[in-house]
């Protein structure tokens, strides 16, 4: 007769339990995920290899950021230091401009590093890190030029329900619900991003973060992945960009019913807004409705959206609104005075 062993019997149990306990099966299957997907660092290619132009864009992109920080902290303190732009157009204008703030600095200072360093890395914890806020910072924006279409579409079409419809209340309501969202969309691709295993090739084509250039480098097929991203960014930006279009038609076709120093100063007001929906949405739609696909003009639409834009922003919102400008410089006379006092 053929006897057991009592370790025979124990090793039976263990293959049985790990297999038909889920936690365990599970368990052991993200730990070795964890191991397979320990990639140290990842390395960046830039925007150029060239030495002379990467000194060249170092200085560009340097003067860039830091008109992009003084510009919107202006607009910030302008805002908040005169009583009469307490409203909720200037609220979100306020917001809009802390959002530019941290969406630059996420991709910006690393750039500026790398222009200045041979061999250009991001640990991987970081990469995921600037990934995470990238998206968190971008998607909030989204949500905020969305919302500030629709706060206008009140205001003119429906300027008597104004005050009600859109108090401050309700203001702080949606701004705290934009965030919300972002944090869930930037969770969305942070887990989209990380559960892949990364066990060989480390070289990202660009100059940060970002999920198409990073699961190319996965050890898997990232098809799957690369529809979920589809479905996650590309749905949001293109749905809030047709919503957005759509509220601007209505006002458009409405203004049609006011004077003409109404429509004026309506048109102006919404031209401004929309240029900066059209050169933000422009860049995300085209580059986060593209799965598995990339072209060499995808670097150059990268630094658009994530350079040039929080610059324009403030530049589009003061030179055309004459009530910021005008704001502007009552918050300078003030600051003479208040200097001259302590001369």
């Amino acid at each position: 007769m053929n006897f057991r062993k009592e370790g025979d019997t124990c090793t039976i149990k263990a293959k049985l339990t790990f297999i038909f306990s889920p936690k365990v099966f599970w368990k052991a299957h993200w730990m070795d995920s964890l191991n397979q997907t320990r990639v140290a660092e990842f390395v960046f290619w830039g925007l150029t290899d060239n030495w002379v132009l990467e000194i060249i864009f170092f200085m560009a992109f340097s003067v860039t950021y830091v008109l992009t920080l003084l510009g919107n902290i202006l607009i910030i303190l302008t805002i908040i230091f005169t009583s009469y732009l307490q409203t909720p157009m200037y609220f979100f204008l306020s917001n809009l401009s802390f959002i530019d703030i941290c969406h630059s600095s996420v991709t910006v200072p690393k750039m500026l590093e790398g222009f200045l360093l041979e061999r250009k890395t991001i640990s991987f914890d970081n990469c995921i890190a600037q990934l995470f806020f990238l998206h968190l910072f971008a998607c909030a924006e989204i949500f905020l030029l969305t919302i500030m279409a629709y706060d206008r579409y009140v205001a003119i079409c429906s300027p008597l329900h104004y005050p009600n419809v859109m108090n401050m209340r309700v203001c702080v309501q949606l701004v705290f619900a934009l965030w919300l969202g972002g944090t869930i969309h930037s969770l969305v691709q942070a887990f989209l991003t990380i559960h892949l295993p990364y066990c060989g090739p480390n070289i990202i084509d660009s100059y940060f973060c970002d999920v198409p250039p990073v699961i190319k480098l996965a050890c898997t097929d990232t098809y799957l992945t690369g529809m979920l991203i589809v479905s996650n960014s590309g749905t949001i930006s293109l749905t809030c960009f047709l919503a957005l279009v759509t509220s601007y038609t209505v006002i458009l076709i409405s203004l049609q019913k006011q004077s003409a120093e109404g429509r004026w100063k309506a048109l102006s007001t919404c031209s401004a807004h929309f240029m900066v929906v059209a050169l933000f949405f422009g860049p995300c739609i085209f580059i986060y409705t593209r799965p598995g696909t990339s072209y060499s003009i995808d670097k150059v639409v990268s630094v658009f959206y994530t350079v040039v834009t929080p610059l324009l922003n403030p530049l589009i919102y003061t030179l055309r609104n004459e009530e910021v400008k005008s704001a502007m410089k009552q918050l300078r006379q003030r600051q003479v005075v208040f200097m001259k006092s302590y001369t």
